[in-house]
């Protein structure tokens, strides 16, 4: 069946459908990993886009029960330049097309993928349209008037609070759109892991007596997520807090900092980030759209302690008189790099001087 992504600027992409068949609109944004399509789909920071992959070959070693990121992936759509309907691999279980036809997913494959990301870089990230049959601008052009939703933290988040056992420190990982692979390295690292929605009061989180915090990723813009800063502002001076991705953006705005959307974000497994204190460069996963702004820090108390190599946008901070960093990228990777894994350890450590500091 032919479908056609139509882009808010006029511009028309056509190709063929696979996946489900609905019509559907998002947030147009392109990913440059080579490998891990399935943990991009179902990563809840796609919540409401549609999601470009400039790879050629996408679906080749299919999809496995393990490997998600969610158990139900809210992206609004995948676009490829080829999709396997034949994957080899032994873990594999699905193919990409019954995959999204499973969770209500329109696909579009056979389209310059490559052309479209030139385009997005030069003009940015904008809203699209992918429609079956026959169309043009004039019977699409109305379904721009609608404004995107901004409440994709409070449907990707954990509705009530739950819990992994261990026997080690006890953290809350406060969900605004948790991927998976955060709980699996806490797990990893024998902790007690209560996961609290995104809306969780500080007095809720202290119920919980957990040894540090750890604020998650998630969709959209952090300025969306108001309820998130008075939670952060208490916790910081009381617990260790270690923040990734959106995590990272709220510790910033909760400390009077400002943060900004990117022209296209950063969307990889492949970005060079420099630490600053020993100028080793790290190969990160990313997916953003917004960041912090480096000028609005002067009077925070955080500092930047990570820069992005490509942009020089701030990609870290730390505070100075609070147990609290953060990161813009994933430590976590899944499905890689996993270069900066050992900021987990980072956090472990940090928890257990500061139990050590409260038990004095």
């Amino acid at each position: 069946m032919k479908r056609t992504l139509w882009l808010e600027d006029g511009t028309s992409f056509v190709g063929t459908a696979f996946g489900a068949d609905v019509e559907t609109i998002g947030e147009v944004v392109f990913q440059t990993g080579m490998t891990g399509y399935q943990e991009m789909l179902s990563d809840p920071s796609y919540c409401d886009q549609l999601i470009v992959l400039t790879n050629p070959l996408i679906g080749n070693y299919g999809v496995n029960r393990e490997d998600f990121e969610t158990t139900v992936p809210m992206a609004k759509g995948l676009i490829v330049k080829e999709v396997c309907d034949l994957p080899s691999n032994f873990r594999s279980t699905a193919t990409l097309s019954d995959t999204l036809l499973r969770f209500n997913i329109p696909g579009l494959a056979g389209v310059d993928t490559r052309m479209l990301t030139r385009h997005l870089r030069s003009r940015g990230v904008m809203r699209g349209v992918m429609v079956d049959g026959e169309s043009t601008w004039a019977s699409v052009q109305d379904r721009f008037d609608v404004l995107l939703p901004t409440d994709q933290v409070e449907r990707v988040s954990t509705k009530r609070a739950y819990v992994s056992t261990g026997r080690g420190p006890r953290i809350a990982l406060i969900d605004f759109g948790a991927k998976l692979g955060i709980m699996r390295e806490l797990v990893k690292r024998d902790c007690e892991v209560v996961v609290l929605p995104h809306d969780v009061t500080a007095d809720e989180v202290m119920r919980y007596e957990p040894d540090g915090v750890m604020l998650s990723n998630g969709p959209g813009d952090p300025k969306d997520v108001p309820t998130a800063l008075p939670l952060i502002e208490r916790l910081m001076p009381t617990l260790p807090i270690f923040g990734i991705c959106l995590g990272h953006q709220l510790i910033a705005l909760a400390s009077g900092a400002n943060t900004f959307k990117l022209p296209f974000g950063h969307r990889g497994a492949n970005h060079p980030v420099l630490e600053l204190e020993t100028g080793a460069v790290t190969i990160t996963s990313q997916n953003h759209g917004y960041a912090v702004d480096e000028a609005s820090l002067a009077t925070t108390g955080l500092v930047v302690t990570h820069r992005a190599v490509n942009d020089g946008t701030v990609e870290g901070v730390k505070h100075l008189h609070h147990p609290t960093f953060s990161v813009q990228y994933h430590p976590e990777a899944a499905p890689g790099p996993y270069d900066a894994n050992d900021l987990f350890d980072r956090f472990m450590q940090i928890v257990q001087e500061n139990k050590q500091k409260v038990g004095m």
